[in-house]
């Protein structure tokens, strides 16, 4: 157990970094910041940043020498660097875990292996394995890059054979993979976390809303029957279980047509769609992470109000600001990022309700979200 006073280092100071570090702090943690940006938004609220890219194994290791414990915020942990380290420091994750999450092949390979469904799946490497993919899996189908896609980067959803010459870009990665589309009515997450002495909790499951592959709206609890939500998170602490989990691990999920509960990706970090949990749970996902790695039990997790979380991305930092006088009732949280674009996360809104389709309309009657 990691005591009190203690020291967790971080690898990455983007916005997950930064609300893990704010709940390191209040629970009287010291917190160091890697990250190659200056006053980071995790740099900005931590002890202490070490300003170095991410595969700097010097700095990787000098962060480890000084932390009692080591976690990350991202996937794309260099784990070669990661495993140095792990043989003279404490990184309860481990490297297995990512080592799996970081390749959708790998991923996919573990869930049928732990008996989840998923949808149907083929390793790509160039145009003509593609095309052999597609006479198997068919359209629609959606073509991903193995490695570091995220908010629909990496990827294209073809429909038809008319599709296929805009995966050149794609195929050019030369580790791909095609999944066969799932017709479902709902995407759903599930957080579960779980300490090296086993305890294992989950949060509630979230219906999550996307705009242009990124996400836009989390709902909890999730508009679905109450057999769903209890089968989402056995899924989820059957994941945990099956992968030996430290930490938190955020599962995505398809709520089908024929009402089956498809594995979509795996997180092993916090995720958008928990961001939720600071205001409407008695533990958030951060409290709960930091708590997992450190290996203080885990408490159930209760949601304490029904809730709505929205992203704020870069074209609505504007209203949001000029609303704020509007609307007592949001939570408004901003990331402290140096730039404002496009598509960039750059806070999100929780709102407490106990009517969604009121507060759906509010929000969209706010005009922040047009675009």
């Amino acid at each position: 157990m990691i005591q009190q006073g203690s020291t967790i280092g971080i690898i990455g100071g983007g916005q997950l970094g930064q609300m893990l570090a704010l709940d390191a702090k209040q629970t009287g943690m010291k917190v160091i910041i890697l990250d190659p940006t200056p006053h980071c938004p995790a740099g900005q609220v931590a002890d202490d940043q070490i300003v170095a890219p991410y595969e700097d194994v010097q700095a990787i290791q000098q962060l480890a020498d000084r932390s009692d414990v080591l976690t990350y915020e991202f996937e794309n942990v260099d784990l070669n660097a990661l495993e140095d380290v792990a043989d003279t420091s404490y990184v309860p994750q481990g490297t297995h875990l990512l080592y799996t999450t970081k390749d959708r092949i790998r991923e996919k390979t573990f869930l049928h292996h732990a008996g989840l469904k998923t949808a149907p799946f083929m390793p790509v490497h160039n145009r003509a394995e593609l095309e052999t993919a597609i006479e198997k899996i068919g359209y629609p189908s959606v073509l991903k890059t193995c490695e570091g896609g995220y908010d629909g980067h990496g990827q294209e959803v073809l429909h038809s054979a008319a599709d296929l010459a805009k995966c050149e870009g794609i195929l050019q990665t030369g580790n791909c993979i095609l999944e066969g589309w799932v017709p479902f009515r709902m995407e759903c997450s599930v957080m579960v976390a779980r300490n090296e002495n086993g305890d294992i909790t989950t949060f509630p499951v979230s219906e999550n809303i996307h705009h242009h592959e990124i996400l836009h709206i989390s709902i909890v609890p999730a508009r679905i029957s109450p057999q769903l939500r209890a089968k989402a998170e056995a899924m989820a602490t059957q994941i945990a279980k099956a992968i030996d989990l430290r930490g938190i691990l955020g599962v995505e999920m398809f709520i089908g047509q024929d009402d089956q509960i498809y594995i979509n990706e795996l997180a092993p970090r916090p995720h958008n769609s928990g961001h939720y949990s600071i205001e409407a749970c008695n533990f958030s996902q951060f409290a709960i992470h930091n708590r997992a790695i450190c290996n203080w039990p885990l408490p159930k997790i209760e949601l304490l109000k029904p809730v709505i979380m929205v992203n704020v991305l870069g074209q609505h930092v504007e209203k949001v600001r000029e609303q704020i006088t509007q609307h007592p009732n949001w939570h408004y949280h901003d990331y402290g990022k140096a730039e404002i674009r496009h598509n960039r996360k750059m806070g999100h809104v929780t709102i407490l309700t106990d009517d969604f389709d009121q507060t759906l309309r509010e929000i969209e009657d706010s005009g922040i979200w047009e675009n």
